[in-house]
């Protein structure tokens, strides 16, 4: 009896552990179905979000092959899409199929000696500050356009069938330094047109004048311009050429062949892009030191790197805005290394000359003197100076490019408005872009309109 009383406390507590056990498997089990079901919830929550991902990726890849398909590049679009992970899927082999059968209707441009180069300066924003009749104003209303008649003017282009292109699309040097002409593509109907804009440096005498007072990033890296407005306020937007163009671009892709913009062509005794760059004339050796050299340089070279992205290039325009025709060899080559010492930092290099004054360094005949010999030494291919007689005149050379350009501004439209010259006829109509807030505007389209009458 006393033995049966020994063993009751042992099987309990064997009843108790199994009992304890079976606990512990069941809250296991619990776990377990309750970690499958969250994981099976998962599962079909993330299958809509994965779908919708693809879905998204696909839409940002078709979006990008149809940029490149409308600026003519549809070897870009069906080489994207063919390397894509879904080069298989019905949407994108569609697109392919679109894009071959499109960029077989392209033609090629009969004659690369027959593309017009048109260059403006930088746009009057407010022509009552520009036009205010102090000693500034002539060269304004000579020199400059306002930003009204661009934008107008591009509109025109545009709906002319202009496209603009780099002067590396026109002709490049092949393997063995020799220029050659470049297959131009494009479908029927549309031309090709090169776009400068000579002293992008937003030089100190425009303060105050009603001009942007630099080229500059905004908060999400975009190219845009800072402006005093009428009020004194500081303001960021599009207030010169650029940014415009730019502007322009995203809305008809088809202005641009393969992303191009256009040449912007620099000095740098004032600075590059409205940044006090320039070490001889604001370093801390100068006879004018400025406190933001540095900052500037810094700030003027991220702005360059993101002009190169958005499809622009540079040119010199000569460090001191010289007459390259009219200097020594010896003062050309000076100022090419000061030009080289102080803007080639923050542009990069270039192969680009536009030469100051509208000069050159020659006659039409083929270069060959001292002159061309130094520049193209220090890696310039590409010549430009300035001629209005015509809408077009280029020279293939054994290893160079030259083209002439057309300068649009005040001269030349007055000149268009008289019936002086009507080389401007062929990309906008003067008169209906002219703008009524020049001092000459009145006066002119009345005798303008007496002479074509």
């Amino acid at each position: 009896m006393k033995k049966c009383f020994t063993l009751i406390p042992i099987l309990l507590i064997i009843v108790f552990m199994v009992g304890c056990q079976d606990h512990k498997s069941t809250t296991n089990i619990a776990k377990i179905h309750s970690h499958s079901s969250q994981k099976e919830h998962h599962d079909k929550k993330s299958k809509p979000n994965k779908i919708q991902e693809e879905k998204n990726q696909k839409e940002q890849l078709l979006a990008q092959a149809e940029f490149s398909a409308e600026q003519y590049d549809y070897q870009k679009s069906i080489t994207l899409l063919k390397q894509s992970e879904i080069s298989k899927d019905v949407d994108i082999q569609s697109a392919i199929d679109t894009y071959e059968k499109q960029m077989k209707n392209l033609v090629t441009w009969p004659d690369n000696s027959q593309i017009s180069h048109l260059f403006f300066h930088s746009l009057i924003v407010d022509p009552s500050k520009a036009f205010d009749g102090d000693n500034m104003t002539q060269g304004y209303e000579d020199y400059m356009v306002t930003i009204n008649e661009f934008k107008k003017i591009i509109n025109q282009l545009y709906e002319r069938g202009y496209v603009l292109l780099n002067l590396q699309d026109i002709a490049k040097l092949d393997k063995k330094g020799k220029m050659v002409y470049q297959d131009i593509k494009l479908p029927p109907g549309k031309k090709p047109l090169i776009l400068s804009q000579d002293d992008v440096s937003y030089y100190e005498y425009m303060k105050n004048d009603g001009f942007a007072k630099n080229l500059a990033l905004d908060a999400n890296g975009n190219v845009t311009n800072t402006y005093v407005n009428e009020k004194g306020k500081v303001v960021q937007g599009a207030y010169d050429l650029v940014p415009i163009v730019d502007n322009f671009v995203k809305k008809h892709p088809d202005f641009s062949y393969k992303g191009a913009k256009g040449i912007i062509s620099l000095t740098g005794y004032n600075g590059v892009l409205g940044y006090r760059t320039s070490e001889s004339s604001y370093g801390p050796n100068s006879n004018e030191p400025d406190p933001n050299f540095k900052m500037d340089q810094q700030q003027a070279k991220k702005v360059a790197n993101a002009l190169k992205k958005e499809g622009w290039m540079f040119a010199s325009h000569t460090w001191g805005h010289l007459n390259a025709k009219d200097v020594s060899l010896d003062l050309l080559k000076k100022d090419t290394s000061k030009w080289k010492k102080e803007v080639e930092p923050i542009v990069g290099p270039t192969d680009t000359i536009i030469f100051a004054f509208g000069s050159d360094i020659g006659d039409w005949r083929q270069y060959s003197n001292d002159k061309y010999h130094y520049l193209k030494s220090q890696g310039f291919n590409y010549y430009a100076n300035v001629d209005a007689s015509k809408a077009y005149w280029s020279q293939l050379g054994p290893d160079y490019f030259r083209q002439a350009r057309i300068n649009v501004d005040g001269l030349r439209m007055r000149e268009a408005i008289t019936g002086e010259n009507n080389v401007l006829k062929q990309f906008f109509d003067v008169k209906q872009i002219f703008d009524s807030l020049r001092p000459t505007a009145k006066k002119l389209i009345l005798k303008g309109s007496r002479n074509n009458s």
